[in-house]
């Protein structure tokens, strides 16, 4: 448990970064299958694309790229979750301590979150964007977390007729807020 939660809803900063900690993996995982609805598709809407949590859940992506020539596309898609969880959080912060704190995230039914995204230069460019909206959290911390996450970092050939993000090279900055704290995000995937 955290040291300062009676869990529950999300009280505190702390709390608020323990919730960002079991969405994180989100980020990289709706960044991929974006990147997969990218590649397969052949018209305006991108092939919609489905993953696992690691212990529960599902995390489907859907939406539109730009069509043309352009060496320059963006895509503007959404992130729908449900009962999706990566299993115990795994606190960087809390070396001397074992936490297993549980949460499942799911996305309000009509209010998916919006994934926007540019890429510039393709194949071997840029990719920017953001990740906007709220998850709803239940477990051993619940109540809503408002996400406004922006990213920034290198994209590559994927070596079979496709582009993919650098691993790595991705700066995600934003915030993570409930009704009771805000948690900064600066970190790199």
């Amino acid at each position: 448990m955290l040291p300062s939660c009676a869990c529950g809803e999300v009280g505190s900063e702390e709390e608020a970064r323990v919730a960002y900690l079991g969405v994180d993996d989100v980020v990289t995982k709706s960044l991929a299958l974006g990147f997969a609805g990218f590649n397969a598709a052949s018209s305006a809407n991108i092939p919609p694309q489905s993953d696992d949590g690691e212990e529960s859940g599902t995390i489907d992506v859907t939406g539109q790229v730009d069509q043309g020539s352009s060496d320059n596309k963006g895509m503007r898609l959404e992130v729908a979750l449900a009962e999706y969880s990566d299993g115990a959080i795994d606190d960087p912060e809390t070396e001397d301590v074992v936490e297993e704190i549980a949460i499942v995230f799911a996305t309000a039914d009509g209010a998916p979150l919006a994934l926007d995204l540019q890429l510039r230069d393709i194949p071997t460019g840029t990719l920017s964007g953001t990740l906007v909206g709220t998850v709803v959290m239940s477990g051993d911390l619940d109540g809503d977390l408002e996400l406004d996450i922006a990213f920034a970092g290198a994209i590559a050939d994927d070596g079979a007729s496709g582009t993919e993000r650098v691993e790595g090279s991705t700066e995600v900055t934003g915030t993570a807020t409930s009704a009771n704290g805000t948690f900064e995000i600066d970190t790199e995937i």
